[in-house]
């Protein structure tokens, strides 16, 4: 018997990157998926995002584990969408245990308009509520919600600072209210038993951080820098030394958070950082 086992956890993002790592990683311990993704581009962000051919990756190996897998290409910030989805793979699978919203962008570069931030908030927070919204009525007390936040809702001036743009700002924004929802909606869901919690990665080794706009915001003393020249920054950002975690490592922690035996734990930001939030906290004063 798996973690998870016949579980079915609707999972935004997961053509690839997170969201297929958590997909993989549930499907490997029982249980069945409903999977969602864009599989478009969006014009402000400044890397491709997910295909088509990406979620079929997916679907692949979900089902390569002898697990259903009901897959939609669905826009999370498109509320019928989403809604649809949900329904659709709840008809097929028969049933919703757990939500994990990942999906996510990071539109950053000072030459991006004010698009960028609304086109972050709308992704990044708005996608988890209506994530969120789309399975609540299928949830039976005493299940799970996860959303994906990020260090940067926890330490100031990361990615909202000057050189990042209106999408670095917009992404810092979302990824706090992201928290500050998991923290409230955890409170109005305690009578349903059902556990609302975040996950607050540092970088991780996903298309979005090997990207040329990430490139630049770790090295914007370099007018091209590249994946090398970046990779000497990317520690500054935890505290263990490392430039970043893998999808997996995330994984096993949204693993956990679906899994029973967090039954008790509910409104909680959970840092996969490897020690970046303590290395940079605000110090309180001494005496």
């Amino acid at each position: 018997m798996g973690r998870v086992q016949d579980k079915v956890v609707f999972v935004t993002g997961a053509a690839r990157g997170q969201g297929r790592a958590h997909a993989i990683r549930l499907a490997g311990e029982g249980a069945d998926i409903i999977a969602v993704d864009l599989c478009e581009d969006i014009a402000s962000n400044g890397y491709p995002l997910a295909s088509a051919d990406d979620l079929d990756e997916t679907v692949r190996q979900v089902e390569k584990l002898g697990r259903r897998i009901v897959a939609r290409k669905a826009d999370v910030r498109d509320r019928a969408a989403l809604k649809a989805a949900v329904d659709e793979g709840v008809f097929e699978l028969g049933r919703l245990d757990a939500v994990v919203a990942q999906a996510g962008i990071a539109p950053l570069g000072p030459d991006r308009g004010p698009q960028a931030f609304l086109d972050a908030v709308t992704v990044d927070f708005h996608g988890v509520v209506h994530a969120v919204e789309a399975a609540l009525p299928h949830l039976p007390d005493g299940s799970s919600i996860v959303a994906t936040g990020s260090i940067a809702a926890l330490i100031p001036a990361s990615t909202d600072n000057p050189a990042n743009g209106p999408g670095g700002l917009g992404y810092s924004f979302a990824k706090r209210q992201v928290a500050a929802f998991v923290h409230d909606l955890a409170t109005v869901l305690t009578a349903r038993r059902i556990r609302v919690n975040a996950v607050h990665p540092t970088n991780v080794n996903t298309d979005m951080l090997n990207a040329d706009i990430m490139y630049r915001s770790f090295r914007p003393d370099l007018e091209n820098p590249t994946r090398e020249d970046a990779l000497a920054s990317f520690p500054a950002t935890t505290g263990f030394g490392i430039p970043y975690v893998e999808p997996e490592d995330v994984a096993e922690t949204v693993l956990f958070l679906v899994s029973d035996e967090s039954r008790y734990v509910t409104g909680v930001q959970m840092r996969v950082d490897a020690g970046g939030y303590v290395k940079r906290r605000p110090q309180l004063p001494t005496f």
